[in-house]
C-alpha cells in the first residue's frame, strides 16, 4: 500500500506526490471526484481517497497559512 497527494492535473494525467518522488498517473484511473490536494491510497489496483487524510492535510495547510500570514 502506498499513499500520494495529488499535485495538479495535466491534461489527462495526474501529478501525484509520493514522499518526495513526482509521478504522473492517467486521469481516468482515479477515483470519479478526486481533486487537487487530496490523499490517495494505492492498494494493488485499488485506488481510493482517503477523506480522513485529506481532511487532515487541509487542516494542517491551513494552520500553517495562518501563522505564516498572522500580524504581530
Amino acid at each position: 500500500m502506498e499513499k500520494g497527494v495529488i499535485d495538479r492535473f495535466e491534461g489527462d494525467l495526474a501529478v501525484i506526490e509520493f514522499d518526495s518522488e513526482m509521478r504522473d498517473i492517467p486521469k481516468n484511473i482515479l477515483p470519479k471526484d478526486s481533486n487537487v490536494g487530496d490523499l490517495l491510497v494505492f492498494d494493488g489496483d485499488s485506488i481510493t481517497i482517503d477523506k480522513a487524510g485529506t481532511d487532515k492535510l487541509r487542516t494542517e495547510i491551513e494552520d500553517l497559512m495562518k501563522e505564516l500570514f498572522e500580524e504581530e
